[in-house]
């Protein structure tokens, strides 16, 4: 059965990213051109999905403005014949792509928030993108990676990454039945282990495909690490009644959730783009030689 809803958690206020998301939504902090949440939208479109939830706060209108209609500034691009520009302001919604916003009234975590979405998203199967984490894997793209592994085992499946031992604290970390290649069945979760205690360096990053059974789990679950509803601790009791695989991602992630992550995205893509490269990576070694004779 066909995918069709994606949840994207986006009511966050990005506090690592004040002053500058005081009054502009971290997912519409621009990579390069294009807000953050842009590169998370045509992922789902590539990846089949029809449906995207916008789970947001009702103080972070700018997010549904984007995606949005604006005859005013269409009308203005069109008169001066800039047709380019005008056709890429109606791609923001890849065609056949709709788009909602439900709220998120309180900050009590990932798994309140995705459960806001319940209402709308249907009984089968969807998908969670964390916009915050963009994952460059050429046209492909992550969600299509999960779906592929979907396909072939019917259940839910989680991405996954290494990462350094000291990092776990930072993520949800997975135990799995073990084996080799990139899918796995999981066997356990936790939230933000310390190092010393984690079962694993294989961390959950943000792309999901999850079984509608979920909700009712949601629904249960109480507030765990940070005072926060965690979607980490819905898993753990979805793995006690139906199986969850992990997905070990190709392609790179970049944290836009972090100011390292947000300015290694910016760079890295500019230097993909046809119009940019050749002037910018002229501007970077440029700058690294300078810095080399300083």
């Amino acid at each position: 059965m066909k995918l069709r809803t994606a949840i994207f958690p986006v009511a966050g206020i990005g506090t690592r990213f004040l002053p500058a998301t005081k009054a502009v939504p971290k997912e519409m902090l621009p990579v390069v051109d294009r807000p953050i949440i842009q590169y998370a939208m045509d992922e789902a479109a590539a990846a089949g999905f029809e449906h995207v939830v916008l789970v947001n706060s009702p103080l972070k209108k700018a997010i549904e403005s984007h995606f949005g209609s604006a005859p005013e500034l269409e009308a203005e691009l069109e008169s001066k014949g800039k047709r380019d520009l005008l056709d890429e302001l109606r791609r923001l919604v890849p065609k056949g792509m709709q788009v909602r916003s439900v709220p998120q009234d309180a900050p009590l975590g990932l798994g309140h928030a995705v459960l806001c979405a319940r209402s709308v998203a249907g009984d089968g199967f969807f998908g969670v993108l964390l916009p915050d984490d963009m994952i460059e894997d050429g046209a492909r793209g992550c969600l299509k990676q999960l779906l592929d592994v979907h396909a072939e085992h019917g259940c839910s499946v989680v991405a996954v990454e290494r990462v350094p031992r000291e990092h776990t604290k930072r993520y949800g970390i997975v135990s799995t039945a073990g084996g080799a290649g990139r899918v796995q069945k999981m066997t356990a979760i936790v939230e933000k282990p310390d190092p010393a205690v984690a079962p694993s360096t294989l961390a959950v990053v943000g792309r999901y495909i999850l079984s509608p059974r979920i909700w009712d789990l949601l629904e249960r679950t109480r507030r765990g690490a940070g005072g926060e509803i965690q979607l980490t601790d819905a898993i753990a009791a979805l793995i006690e009644v139906e199986p969850v695989m992990v997905c070990e991602f190709e392609g790179t992630r970049y944290d836009c959730g972090s100011k390292l992550g947000y300015l290694q995205a910016n760079v890295e893509y500019a230097l993909r783009r046809n119009d940019l490269s050749a002037e910018f990576g002229e501007y970077l070694r440029d700058l690294v030689r300078s810095g080399s004779e300083s």
